[in-house]
C-alpha cells in the first residue's frame, strides 16, 4: 500500500457547488475509484485549497489511473468538477492535482 497526498486550489466562487457535488458522488464513479485500487480516500478544504489523501493498494498506478480516466462516468464527473478547480502552476507534467512528498507518518 502506498499513501498519496495531493493538493489543488478550489475557485472560491465554487465552494458551495463543490461541497454539494461531493455530498452525492455518483455510485458508478465511486465504484471506479475502488476498482482502480484506491481506498481510504478523503478530501479536505481550507482557504480554497483542497487536500486529498488516499491509499493505493494496486501494483500498477499508471495503468489504474488510465483505467479511471477512460471510464465514461468518471469523465462526466470530471467535466463537472474540473472547472471548479485551479491546478498549481508547478505541478508535474500530466498531473491535475499536485502530488505531495510524505515527510512524516505514524501508524
Amino acid at each position: 500500500m502506498k499513501r498519496y497526498g495531493t493538493v489543488i486550489r478550489l475557485k472560491p466562487e465554487h465552494e458551495e457547488a463543490y461541497r454539494v457535488a461531493h455530498s452525492a458522488v455518483p455510485p458508478d464513479v465511486l465504484q471506479t475509484i475502488r476498482e482502480c485500487n484506491i481506498e481510504n480516500y478523503s478530501i479536505y478544504l481550507r482557504n480554497s485549497v483542497l487536500f486529498g489523501y488516499f491509499e493505493y493498494i494496486g501494483c500498477d498506478f499508471s495503468a489504474d489511473m488510465a483505467k479511471m480516466a477512460a471510464d465514461p462516468a468518471t469523465q462526466r464527473w470530471w467535466k463537472t468538477i474540473k472547472p471548479m478547480q485551479e491546478p498549481f502552476s508547478d505541478r508535474a507534467q500530466g498531473e491535475w492535482w499536485s502530488t505531495m512528498d510524505e515527510v512524516f507518518h505514524l501508524d
